[in-house]
């Protein structure tokens, strides 16, 4: 399995191997422990929470693909805009298409490996009505 990134842009690669990879823990590692995960349109989650609704996602059994868009980095934070895609049949057969543009913050930690701190896949997505 590959290591944690070393340089931002590969930040959402090491996190499609090791969602594709069905191992929600190696996903876990990708990200910094205070780090917020927002599985849907305002939904911040942190910590066993977060972890929690990852895992949902890669319970279903379907791969995802990614392709950064855009990183910009300035010294130990960069922001990446991902788009993804999740795509194929689930456990039970029936299919399954999530998407969307990822607007995700990494930093980089004393160890030189990067990590998100916030992991926001659908971007500028709709918040969910209140």
């Amino acid at each position: 399995m590959r290591e944690l990134a070393e340089r931002p842009e590969d930040v959402p690669l090491v996190f499609a191997e090791r969602f594709n990879s069905g191992d929600p823990a190696a996903v876990a590692e990708v990200y910094e422990s205070a780090a917020v995960f927002v599985p849907e349109p305002g939904a911040a989650l942190t910590g066993a929470e977060a972890q929690a609704a990852n895992a949902r996602f890669v319970g279903l059994g379907v791969p995802i693909s990614v392709r950064p868009r855009h990183v910009y980095a300035s010294g130990d934070t960069a922001l990446l805009i991902v788009d993804w895609v999740i795509e194929g049949t689930d456990h039970d057969g029936r299919p399954v298409r999530i998407e969307g543009t990822a607007t995700d913050v990494a930093h980089r930690g004393q160890d030189g490996r990067w990590r998100y701190v916030i992991d926001n896949p659908f971007g500028v997505g709709r918040e969910a009505a209140s």
